[in-house]
């Protein structure tokens, strides 16, 4: 759930009940027992009135994976178009 909520968070801040329903309804406990985990990690910070969002550190972690989210993205199209189904 970890790498859900930081992909969640990556182009915005969620309050704690926008980023359930974007977690698709996640256990509220695990979202919780998470979103203190990444902010103790220093990737996620509370931002008042506006919820959760990626810490700067955060914004550089989503940057290092920027590359690889593109490479799958292009892999995942040529397995579609190459299947037989």
């Amino acid at each position: 759930w970890a790498l859900r909520i930081i992909w969640e968070l990556r182009d915005t801040s969620l309050t704690s009940r926008e980023l359930r329903a974007a977690c698709d309804e996640a256990s509220p406990t695990i979202l919780q027992t998470r979103l203190t985990e990444l902010r103790e990690a220093g990737l996620v910070e509370l931002a008042p009135g506006q919820g959760y969002r990626l810490s700067k550190l955060g914004q550089e972690f989503t940057e290092t994976f920027g590359p690889l989210n593109r490479f799958a993205d292009r892999w995942g199209k040529t397995r579609v178009a190459g299947s037989t189904s």
